[in-house]
């Protein structure tokens, strides 16, 4: 079975070998790449969690996928309590402007972008990195969505509005378009080495390098203009699960590789609106719709995947390993909604 639960530091390496696998298949994430970077990354989170950090200043919180036969690390999967975490979260905002010449009868449409930070202090999912072995298995929604149950099962803890950042188009050749048309030029790096700080250090960079004023989307490459506000291949899968959930693509799009940012209001959310309390009980059936089951709170969340049967008095029923896999007893409380 299945397990995801929040980050210690015991499973430094477990993510660090996660980082290594994916480097074969390299896709931009936000979580960094260095042991120093993650265990700073796991730290924020166990702090957070123990109640050390007002939920109003903002968690960033880290959850791990984990093998419950064989205590593998498998994925992580973050939450950004505060986009920005204290500091300007950017991006670009897709917009046009009409330019016109009454003289010659001319008027034209044209496609600009604008840097903003517009989306700073809202919750973001980030962080997502799981064994390319479990794409598209129910092990790699589990991940996914367990983060959206925690945000429901703790939902005072964050915004109206939660927002995610997928990876934009890179070639096999390392080339990635939007970059190499317009950040390199201000930068003075390579692609990776610039999303490297972004994950692991102050966003002030950003703001100090990047053009303040608008970018007419004419003045980019043609590879560049066709990869505005589109995932990466490898990203396509997550893409396509956070738009069951109710994520949308907005008018914002990634800084530095121009992928999409999605945006959603949080109680509007799958996950979030058919997610229920109910009391779970034990049981030898081995019947029932497969859920996602999760019980405790902070530090203690652990969630799961079970076949759960309803009962007549507003309680659970899932199979007795299911409850071992949480570390419960029969009549915990627990969130779960359907798969």
């Amino acid at each position: 079975m299945w397990l995801v639960r929040p980050a210690t530091h015991d499973d430094l390496d477990g993510i660090l070998g996660l980082l290594q696998l994916a480097q074969a298949n390299p896709v931009s994430s936000t979580l960094p790449a260095t042991a120093e970077g993650v265990s700073e990354k796991i730290a924020q989170s166990v702090q957070a969690l123990s109640g050390a950090v007002n939920p109003d200043a903002g968690q960033r919180l880290l959850f791990v996928l984990q093998a419950s036969d064989t205590g593998a690390i498998r994925g992580v999967a973050g939450i950004d309590g505060r986009a920005g975490n204290g500091q300007p979260f950017y991006n670009y905002r897709q917009d046009s402007l009409i330019h016109a010449s009454h003289a010659l009868g001319i008027s034209r449409r044209v496609q600009v972008l604008y840097p903003s930070h517009s989306l700073t202090g809202l919750t973001l999912l980030c962080a997502f990195l799981i064994d390319p072995d479990l794409v598209g298995t129910d092990a790699f929604e589990l991940l996914s969505r367990a983060r959206l149950l925690f945000i429901a099962s703790h939902r005072s803890w964050f915004t109206d509005e939660t927002v995610v950042e997928l990876a934009g188009v890179k070639h096999d050749s390392g080339a990635v378009p939007f970059w190499d048309s317009l950040g390199r030029h201000f930068f003075n790096m390579d692609f990776d080495t610039a999303d490297g700080h972004s994950g692991a250090l102050s966003k002030t960079f950003i703001a100090e390098l990047m053009p303040p004023n608008p970018i007419y989307v004419t003045l980019l490459t043609e590879d560049a203009q066709q990869a505005l506000g589109v995932p990466h291949d490898r990203a396509r899968p997550s893409f396509e699960l956070l738009q069951r959930e109710g994520f949308q693509c907005g008018e914002y799009i990634d800084v530095f590789d121009g992928g999409p940012v999605l945006e959603a209001r949080t109680n509007a959310l799958k996950s979030v609106i058919t997610s229920h309390r109910k009391a779970l009980r034990a049981s030898e059936r081995e019947d029932g719709d497969l859920c996602l089951l999760a019980t405790g709170t902070g530090a203690a969340f652990r969630c799961t995947l079970a076949k759960v049967v309803d009962t007549l008095d507003d309680a659970i029923q899932a199979p007795l390993a299911a409850l071992n896999v949480l570390g419960c007893q029969s009549g915990a409380d627990a969130w779960v909604t359907p798969l």
